[in-house]
């Protein structure tokens, strides 16, 4: 049975009703989040709003004081559900390298059959170009792509996120193109309920206080309420800090990983585009659909092996080996068309002492070369032992070895380099 995309997704996302949500590999910080926002609201809705309901009398609008609470708590819920549990602009990985990138590296070779050969190698950089001036993006061995600009891999979702922020514990999710607006929502609409958990606390201390005369009474009256202050004012200097710098990187359009890596580079920011246009561009352009689907079936897909070199791709200058070993080539070449042409000229003149029909004994084969060729020319001894050439002949055969036809990338590029010399 085919399996689908969450299945076999090679991240460390967890992904939950059948591939609907996706979250990151610490999902369970998530738990931590909602318990430090339901449990003070829980308190404030019960030691503090209810007593509320009748201070104010007209129409008994202290009601409002309990409604909004719950629903502003619903609401910053929901935005922290739409942060954590949606893709954050995950670009799919490559089955296979950018083929369209390859080049053969002379510098770089393997040995292959006895003789060097280029590696097989690509740019690990190259330039795009961005509001007319120059971005350089990287190349990611994991995922086998080039990062858009702005994209960079999440080492703990292990993904390519397009404009990558930051990865947050506090949602369990990476923080990127499709998931920033709401991040920023949330964290703002955080803010703004501590402040009024806060405010509506301090009220009650007020109320209390014109009740029984003095402070320290009123705290004691209601302690949920000094609790409650006091968390809240913790609270704010974290998320009311972490509003104010997102609307900092949103008034320059940078991201948090731009705003720590390049700050003490001094480099030209070319996506700002003015404040206006940057608050414009996150909060009020469509939101880009995934390129995921998760819920997919995995269609099989043939492993392709890497392109081999053609003799035009690789000069044979660009091999890498060493050039004394082609010299010993040409020079067993040279040993094996002598030993040839002698045993030739031997067998020759065996023939023509055989037909003048000589008396004399009859001449074995080394004997006859011998007495023929004299002391001073004798010709080379044959051996019948098969001794391999580099160019994988034997000697006296012009047979090609087995090893040899085997191995293809050797074979072309060799007769190359032969076909060059000759001419």
């Amino acid at each position: 049975m085919a399996k689908r995309v969450y299945e076999v997704w090679k991240g460390s996302n967890k992904f939950i009703l059948g591939g609907r949500l996706i979250f990151g590999p610490d999902a369970r910080s998530l738990l931590v989040t909602l318990l430090l926002i339901i449990v003070p609201v829980v308190v404030f809705c019960v030691f503090v709003a209810r007593h509320l309901r009748h201070e104010f009398s007209p129409h008994n609008s202290g009601f409002a004081i309990l409604v909004v609470a719950i629903v502003f708590t619903i609401y910053v819920l929901v935005l922290l559900f739409l942060t954590s549990a949606r893709d954050p602009g995950i670009i799919p990985r490559n089955l296979h390298p950018p083929e369209e990138e390859f080049r053969y590296d002379p510098s770089v070779s393997v040995d292959v059959g006895g003789r060097q050969t280029p590696s097989l190698q690509f740019p690990r950089t190259k330039e795009v170009m961005v509001n007319g001036l120059p971005v350089r993006v990287k190349y990611c061995d994991t995922c086998m792509l080039y990062r858009p600009p702005r994209c960079s891999h999440c080492s703990i979702c292990n993904n390519c996120v397009e404009r990558f922020d930051h990865h947050c514990p506090w949602v369990g999710q990476c923080i990127g193109l499709r998931n920033y607006r709401y991040f920023f929502l949330f964290v703002s609409s955080s803010t703004l309920l501590c402040i009024y958990v806060f405010s509506i606390s301090a009220l009650y201390i007020k109320v209390l206080m014109d009740d029984h005369g003095t402070v320290w009474k009123a705290m004691k009256e209601s302690p949920a309420s000094v609790i409650l202050m006091a968390y809240c004012f913790i609270s704010l200097w974290f998320v009311g800090g972490l509003t104010g710098f997102h609307l900092y990187l949103i008034g320059t359009n940078q991201t948090t990983y731009e705003n720590f890596r390049y700050r003490a580079d001094n480099r030209i920011n070319v996506y700002n585009r003015g404040c206006l246009n940057n608050f414009l561009e996150v909060f009020c352009t469509k939101g880009k659909p995934s390129r995921n689907n998760f819920r997919a079936f995995v269609q099989e897909e043939v492993q392709r092996p890497p392109p081999l070199p053609s003799p035009r791709e690789v000069e044979p200058d660009d091999l890498g080996g060493d050039p004394r070993a082609k010299v010993e080539d040409d020079l067993e070449i040279g040993e094996d068309l002598l030993k040839i042409s002698q045993r030739r000229n031997i067998e020759e003149i065996d023939d023509d002492i055989r037909s003048r029909g000589s008396s004399g004994p009859p001449h074995n084969f080394s004997e006859g070369g011998d007495s023929v060729l004299g002391s001073d020319h004798r010709a080379p001894t044959i051996r019948s032992d098969a001794r391999h050439s580099s160019w994988g002949r034997r000697s006296g055969s012009w047979e090609i070895a087995q090893e040899v036809l085997g191995n293809t990338n050797v074979t072309e590029s060799r007769s190359y380099v032969t076909a060059k010399d000759a001419r």
